[in-house]
C-alpha cells in the first residue's frame, strides 16, 4: 500500500462528476488496485474513490505539476488527481490479510441463514456462501424467485458502516456481466436489530432490510433431524 499526504484537487468524471479543490488530503493506493481519497474528517469514508479493476498512471499536468490518472476498466470513469505539494510519500507491504474473524453470533447467523435463506425473501435459494470480490467476500450470494442476483450481508446489529459496505459490493457485483445478464443485483440486508438511520440509507440505496430472529432460526437447525 502506498500513503501519499498531499496538496491536492480532485477531479472525478464519467456516469457522475464531482470536484474537490485543492487542500491537504490523504491519498491511499492499495495492493488490489483501488484508490481512495481521505480528507481528517467524515470518519471513514472516502471523499472519492475508484474500485478495482482500474489502471493507474503518474504524469504531469500542463503546467509541469505531477497528475495521477486512474481509469476504470470497465467503463469511462476517470479520477484525475492533480498534486500541488507532497507532504509524505511511503510506501508499505501488508502481507495477506487473514480476513474478518466474525464473532461467534454472526457468525452462525450466516450458516443458519445459509440453510434457510427463504427466510429473507419467499424463493429465495443459496448460490454460494462467502462470494469473493475486489474487496471481500459478500456473506451469500443467493438467486430470487425470478432467477437474479441477490448479494446478502449479515450483521449482528446492523449500522450505517453495513449498508456502506453491502453497497460498495453491489457496485462492484453489478459490473460482472454473468450476475446481470438478467437483471440488476439487488441487496439483501440482514440483521437482528437495524438501526433507523441505517433502514432509511438502505431503503433510499434500494437496499432490502431484513430482520434476523436468531432463536427462531436455530429453531429450525434442529440437531436431531442431522445425520452427523
Amino acid at each position: 500500500m502506498r500513503l501519499v499526504v498531499a496538496r491536492c484537487q480532485i477531479d472525478y468524471a464519467g456516469r457522475l462528476t464531482a470536484h474537490l479543490p485543492m487542500a491537504n488530503r490523504v491519498l491511499m493506493i492499495k495492493g488490489d488496485g483501488s484508490v481512495l481519497v481521505h480528507s481528517d474528517g467524515g470518519s471513514y469514508k472516502p471523499l472519492n474513490w475508484m474500485s478495482p479493476p482500474c489502471t493507474f498512471k503518474e504524469g504531469l499536468a500542463e503546467d509541469g505539476r505531477p497528475e495521477w490518472t486512474v481509469s476504470a476498466a470497465k467503463s469511462e470513469d476517470t479520477l484525475r488527481i492533480l498534486i500541488d505539494e507532497i507532504h509524505h510519500d511511503s510506501s508499505h507491504e501488508l502481507g495477506i490479510d487473514p480476513g474478518l474473524q466474525k464473532d461467534g453470533v454472526e457468525k452462525h447467523l450466516q450458516e443458519l441463514l445459509a440453510e434457510h435463506p427463504a427466510t429473507l425473501a419467499p424463493g429465495l435459494t443459496l448460490v454460494r456462501r462467502e462470494f469473493p470480490t475486489a474487496i471481500g467476500p459478500v456473506d451469500l450470494m443467493c438467486r430470487d424467485a425470478e432467477g437474479l442476483s441477490v448479494a446478502v450481508e449479515i450483521k449482528r446489529r446492523g449500522e450505517i458502516d453495513g449498508v456502506e459496505q453491502l453497497t460498495r459490493y453491489l457496485e462492484l457485483l453489478n459490473r460482472d456481466p454473468l450476475l446481470t445478464s438478467g437483471g440488476a443485483v439487488r441487496g439483501i440486508f440482514a440483521a437482528q436489530a437495524i438501526k433507523p438511520q441505517a433502514r432509511v440509507l438502505a431503503e433510499d440505496r434500494g437496499i432490502t432490510c431484513a430482520l434476523v430472529d436468531y432463536d427462531a432460526l436455530r429453531g429450525l437447525d434442529n440437531a436431531e433431524d442431522r445425520l452427523f
